[in-house]
């Protein structure tokens, strides 16, 4: 077109990019909100499966604690408290996995000679010390599994 200045860009065919490349401050902060929400539906769940999943160290627990309990009355004639005379290192003894600790009492209306129960608690400052579906594991000499916490009927 004569009369008309054209740039050098423009006779040249290629055209200058003036934007730069990258994200807004505004799509920046928009995606962080929304890994923020994912992230406070997420972690919880995650959490939660964990300790269903360290729950396990109570029950493998009160499980070798009993067969333990049923061989010493074999040997002994009753039944003990003192976790040590299972051959425990401490009474009451700590869990492999040290989530929970099991000590052994009188059955319910009984003496410890005749039954027993073991019972789990989570120990002090273990991630299970915050689970409260399942708080204690108890297991007694008639093979009676019972715990407690929110939703008690499902943690065995």
């Amino acid at each position: 077109m004569p009369g008309v200045a054209l740039s050098v860009a423009q006779r040249s065919g290629v055209a200058r990019c003036s934007a730069t490349g990258g994200f807004t401050l505004m799509e920046v902060m928009i995606v962080v909100v929304i890994v923020g929400i994912l992230m406070s539906v997420a972690l919880p769940a995650y959490q939660g499966s964990l300790q269903k999943g360290r729950r396990s160290d109570a029950m493998s627990a009160l499980l070798d604690a009993s067969n333990r309990q049923q061989q010493f009355m074999l040997d002994q004639g009753r039944y003990t408290t003192d976790m040590q005379e299972l051959g425990y290192a401490a009474s009451p003894m700590i869990s492999d996995e040290g989530h929970y600790s099991v000590s052994a009492a009188a059955c319910t209306g009984g003496v410890i000679a005749n039954c027993f129960q073991l019972t789990a608690t989570p120990v002090s400052g273990s991630p299970q010390a915050s689970d409260t579906r399942c708080t204690t594991f108890i297991l007694d000499s008639f093979g009676t599994r019972s715990a407690t916490g929110t939703t008690a009927a499902e943690c065995w």
